[in-house]
């Protein structure tokens, strides 16, 4: 049955808050004050290779729905990019999740980097670079990434309606919830072809100015799937190496055409059971008997499943030899265990109540940041999963920061109901609650009902659009 959590609007202090998570057991440390004038752990600057990173702060890549059906920036992409520019954080980390190929493309308005996009992509990334520079003074602390992924399980190509799945294996618990097959799973020779797109969209990247790629091994996308296909017989599947391969083959491949381009990858260091909606409404684990092998990172048992980062820890050190260097932590996926993934007090219009406080899933992203840091030595990592603490999320960040918990904080949601955020707190400012994300999910909900991504109850730009009412009218028939 459903929980009605306390709100994190109804804490009034840092230490009410505070000690309503001590309540809970919910381990997440905030700093009281955080201080001004550049003093700020989240304003240190920060070195990376031959270059120097600004600040601690991070934007995180998120799936736009707003480009051409070519998948070109539109005006409504390039207002996007132009906020994250415009944001304060100095770590620009994958921009905008971009297809590699037209089949990979999770919906049909996704960013897709092409011949027919490289001349739009070079333009955003120098915009970008100016307003920044306008803003700030200097762009020669900005460190701007593109993330490259193929949707696998969840491409939606052509219609988005209709989903058109590859699958890196026949997978016994995602084929049954999202009506996949054998007939899904790619061939060897397609994952070459595969292989050979994101290596060309790295090359374009680079050409069109962004520091460096980020190749996506997250939330169940084909990258992540790859990491547990032990079923699948052949050069990609069963063991660590095979499992790895499609990852070597990109980052050698990227190095050979794109000398000089840096690699990143944001990865799921752990995960848990596929869920689904229960009969109250409520998320429930889906239903399997003994050891569950399929969740990269996770212990394999009970619904909660620990984290077990072995194998996480030994693909990191993996990239290392790579040349990898900068990564992006996150937990789970936004298909199939929401709640962990995107932690919030309200589902979105395809998704089910919490089963479990969320905020409890925001201190397990910290901790397993923590962890991975600690077992990888030389990797600098961006850690997620903040924004459910609203309010109190640069209280948290800075005390992550601080306490050599994470390198950078990212921020998802957030910054597209509140850009400024990194910059006000920098700066000592006190926050605008009215624009800061309560988790509505509004931003999942009209992508997934065929609208334009953005922040619908807190951006005036968004309230406007005849988009916002339809919105309404969705959560309204949803609600009865």
């Amino acid at each position: 049955m459903a929980q009605n959590y306390r709100k994190v609007i109804e804490f009034k202090t840092v230490s009410e808050f505070d000690q309503y998570l001590k309540s809970e057991n919910i381990s997440i440390g905030l700093t009281e004050n955080i201080p001004a004038d550049g003093k700020a752990a989240l304003a240190q600057k920060i070195q990376y290779k031959d270059r120097t990173i600004g600040n601690r702060w991070a934007i995180l890549p998120m799936e736009g729905w707003d480009c051409t059906k070519e998948g070109a920036p539109s005006e409504y992409t390039h207002r996007r990019w132009m906020n994250f520019a415009k944001s304060g954080a100095k770590l620009l980390y994958g921009t905008e999740a971009a297809a590699v190929m037209h089949t990979g493309r999770s919906n049909t308005r996704q960013l897709t980097v092409s011949d027919r996009t490289a001349d739009a992509l070079k333009t955003i990334c120098s915009d970008m670079h100016k307003v920044h520079k306008e803003k700030f003074g200097t762009d020669e602390d900005l460190y701007i990434g593109l993330q490259l992924t193929h949707s696998g399980r969840y491409s939606h190509p052509n219609r988005d309606d209709v989903l058109e799945s590859v699958t890196a294996y026949s997978h016994p618990l995602l084929d049954k919830k999202f009506g996949n097959s054998q007939a899904n799973v790619v061939s060897d020779e397609e994952v070459k072809n595969i292989v050979q797109h994101f290596i060309k969209a790295a090359v374009i990247a680079q050409k069109a100015g962004f520091d460096f790629v980020d190749i996506k091994h997250a939330h169940g996308y084909l990258g992540h799937e790859f990491l547990t296909a032990y079923d699948r017989p052949g050069p990609y599947g069963g063991s660590f190496e095979n499992r790895t391969r499609f990852f070597r083959e990109i980052a050698e491949g990227i190095q050979k055409a794109a000398p000089g381009l840096e690699l990143s990858a944001r990865i799921s260091i752990f995960d848990i059971f596929p869920f689904v909606k229960g009969e109250d409404g409520v998320g429930k684990a889906m239903e399997w008997e003994g050891h569950y092998p399929y969740a990269f990172g996770g212990d394999g048992s009970g619904m909660h499943m620990d984290e077990n980062l072995e194998e996480p820890v030994k693909f990191v050190k993996m990239m290392q030899e790579y040349g990898v260097g900068l990564i992006c932590a996150t937990i789970g996926s936004p298909y199939y265990n929401v709640h962990m993934q995107r932690p919030a007090y309200y589902p979105v219009s395809d998704g089910y109540q919490m089963p479990e406080h969320p905020l409890y899933n925001v201190s397990r992203h910290i901790k397993a940041v923590d962890e991975l840091r600690k077992r990888c030595p030389g990797v600098l990592v961006v850690g997620s999963g903040y924004t459910c603490l609203q309010e109190y999320l640069p209280n948290a960040a800075e005390y992550a920061v601080a306490n050599d918990m994470t390198d950078f904080v990212g921020i998802g949601r957030m910054v597209l109901s509140y850009p400024e955020i990194c910059a006000d707190t920098l700066a000592g400012k006190p926050l605008d609650r009215c624009r800061i994300c309560r988790t509505f999910g509004d931003c999942t909900s009209a992508p997934r009902n065929g609208m334009i991504s953005g922040c619908y109850p807190l951006d005036h730009f968004y309230k406007c659009l005849p988009e916002a009412e339809r919105l309404k009218e969705i959560k309204k028939n949803l609600k009865k």
